[in-house]
């Protein structure tokens, strides 16, 4: 997604600059100044100290807390669409999904499109400035080409983006999940890999647009998908993703298929290594957990997901422990219900707390996993902190706000996720460009979109429900 290079930027005399660096420093009364799409100087007094002119563009943060884009290393867009839908609400993983495929199985382009822009508008609010998808739904009925409307919601929107191209390859009637109408032939895959990368991948320092590749899951991809799939990711120097030891239900089902837990399939088709990251983990043992370790594989992990559909918790502060890469994710916006990763980091710190002690797991732990965390899971290093010559995208808070009053003053960073937001942030600066402006998205108007999504989700719900 070319485009000419924004202004310089001035973010002046913020409180708390919470750096999420090398060393965890966090800073006070600094100023951030940006020059295209990095951050080139954060220090007090810059507008003096390197002689800048009296009419650069500037923010005032005065009583701000800045901290760095997070990062949702998982999603399936166009999920925002049937959240809340009332037939799923009392159903774990598999029932949930049989239910919604006859839903999704309606999808259209511009379903794919408002769903996907919805969902994005939801995680800029929140502050998050990066956002991994995985895009696994292609009806027969419809063109090859719906990534792309993702993409495209994600340009207008002004969000960085490494989206997936996922597939289903094994449906109901071969021992899969999904109805046949929504299994691509690997063949068809692969050609769309092929395409989707020379179209879109980019992966140059500051890019907006980064692809990886995804078969779906265990239970509704098939083994030749999963090898030619790393076949060609390794090929290209893409990364790898898929679902994996999400509920108990999955490791009944590879035990029965294969002969083998979840993680073992996958390692056997060559789904080892630095470059791979699994969706969810909840079900990993410690011999596993060691071997992601050792192997280097990532974890996205989507605590309000697995609460939601009654999965378990991931045993994240184990996963740390032993050195696995893992980020936080919101996880599809119908499993969830929310589409705010500020939202998801309260979560994951009240349930690990809650799972395995009040020493298990901090905000600041928390924090990290969704900026630092997820910068690693998408081996983007210039992402996920605020530190010269990184990307500037940065998320300004407000600590003068009702629901932070009292904690900002004692810690505010911990506050956010202690207290947590009742409101959107504040500002949320993606590449050096301002997205969101005093609450309020720059880029599309929020009523319009709702108006939108609301009528996508009448089409698709009502042909169910006549």
């Amino acid at each position: 997604m070319p485009s000419s290079s924004p202004s310089p930027l001035l973010i002046e005399n913020c409180r708390h600059v919470a750096t999420f660096d090398d060393t965890g420093r966090e800073l006070e009364h600094c100023d951030i100044l940006v020059e295209g799409p990095r951050i080139v100087a954060i220090g007090p007094g810059l507008r003096q100290s390197r002689q800048l002119p009296p009419d650069i563009p500037c923010i005032d943060a005065t009583g701000h807390l800045a901290i760095p884009g997070l990062v949702n290393t998982h999603h399936h867009l166009w999920q925002v669409l049937t959240r809340v839908m009332p037939s799923t609400q009392h159903f774990t993983l598999f029932n949930w999904l049989l239910t919604n495929y006859e839903v999704w199985k309606h999808m259209d382009p511009e379903a794919f499109r408002v769903g996907a822009t919805l969902s994005l508008a939801e995680l800029l609010l929140s502050g998050c400035t990066t956002a991994s998808d995985m895009q696994y739904l292609y009806p027969q009925t419809q063109t090859v080409e719906l990534i792309d409307e993702e993409i495209a919601a994600a340009r207008d929107l002004g969000i960085r983006f490494h989206p997936t191209r996922a597939s289903m390859s094994l449906g109901v009637d071969d021992g899969g999940l999904p109805p046949m109408v929504l299994v691509e032939s690997p063949d068809r895959v692969l050609e769309d890999y092929e395409r989707v990368l020379s179209k879109y991948h980019d992966p140059s320092d500051f890019s907006m647009l980064r692809i990886a590749l995804a078969p779906c899951a265990p239970f509704n991809a098939r083994e030749e998908l999963f090898r030619e799939t790393a076949v060609v990711a390794r090929r290209h120097g893409v990364l790898l993703h898929t679902h994996l030891a999400e509920t108990p239900d999955e490791n009944d089902y590879c035990m029965e298929k294969f002969g083998c837990r979840p993680l073992e399939y996958v390692c056997r088709l060559g789904w080892e290594g630095p470059d791979v990251w699994f969706a969810h983990a909840v079900q990993l043992n410690a011999d596993e957990i060691r071997r992601c370790a050792e192997s280097g594989m990532g974890v996205a992990h989507c605590p309000s997901a697995n609460a939601r559909l009654g999965s378990g918790v991931a045993p994240i502060p184990a996963m740390l422990e032993a050195g696995v890469r893992v980020g936080l994710a919101v996880d599809g916006t119908s499993s969830n219900d929310c589409g705010s990763l500020l939202a998801e980091a309260r979560v994951a710190f009240l349930l690990h707390r809650a799972t395995w002690g009040v020493d298990s797991f901090d905000a600041r732990d928390a924090l990290r996993i969704a900026t630092r965390g997820g910068a690693a899971i998408l081996h983007n290093p210039k992402i996920g902190r605020l530190e010269v010559d990184c990307a500037a995208d940065i998320v300004l808070i407000d600590e003068n706000r009702l629901e932070l009053a009292g904690g900002s003053s004692l810690d505010p960073l911990a506050a956010l996720v202690f207290c947590g937001l009742q409101r959107p942030v504040d500002y949320t600066i993606v590449n050096g460009r301002i997205v969101v402006e005093r609450g309020q998205l720059c880029r599309v108007s929020e009523s319009t979109l709702v108006r939108r999504a609301n009528e996508a989700t009448a089409r698709l719900v009502g042909r169910e429900n006549p």
